[in-house]
């Protein structure tokens, strides 16, 4: 379980396609301090398991389901990445829960420049509209954010300049795919209120 509070910006050292999976090694000197093997590490949104640590690298298994499912298999080396440990039972919920599991991919439509942020407007699948909230969460390329307005095919969130500064949305631009993971919490009440009719 993770917050959506983005520890580090690490990077991809290498990709190895592998069939239909992919190894990656990824830089991260803050998120493998006290990583071993096993440990889960969220990239960009995806809770991938650590399989080798050394000098502040680690490398990850992404099956077909991760490839499929998220943007992870379309980087390459020197590709940016937001990093975070999982959270621990006793810290501070800063963002919101969140699984690492990446619920489809969504494309950033446009920026729209502001004094000190930007609102950014993601497309998203169809399928998701029905998760988002206007000032719901969701979670971007492993973000919590704050849902600005939830439309059938689109939102839009405002991006701090810690957010900006600290993560990928900093840097991506329009047509840029971004991983998308629709507040947990939502699938549950639809599930639970599905059940009773």
């Amino acid at each position: 379980m993770f917050t959506g509070i983005v520890e580090e910006l690490g990077e991809i050292v290498a990709i190895e396609h592998d069939g239909d999976s992919a190894v990656l090694t990824i830089r991260g000197p803050l998120v493998t301090k006290d990583a071993e093997h096993g440990a889960s590490i969220a990239v960009n949104g995806v809770c991938l398991t650590v399989v080798d640590v050394k000098d502040e690298v680690f490398t990850a298994d992404a099956v077909k389901e991760t490839l499929d499912r998220s943007s992870l298999g379309g980087l390459e080396a020197g590709a940016k990445v937001n990093l975070e440990r999982p959270v621990r039972l006793s810290d501070r919920l800063g963002g919101h829960l969140v699984q690492g599991h990446v619920d489809g991919v969504g494309e950033i439509v446009s920026r729209e420049p502001g004094e000190r942020w930007d609102v950014v407007t993601i497309s998203l699948p169809a399928r998701l509209s029905r998760y988002l909230v206007d000032k719901g969460s969701i979670t971007v390329d492993g973000i919590s954010l704050t849902v600005v307005e939830a439309g059938a095919d689109r939102f839009s969130v405002a991006l701090i300049p810690t957010t900006l500064a600290l993560t990928t949305l900093g840097h991506k631009k329009p047509g840029d795919p971004v991983n998308l993971e629709v507040d947990v919490v939502a699938k549950y009440v639809e599930r639970m209120i599905g059940d009773r009719r």
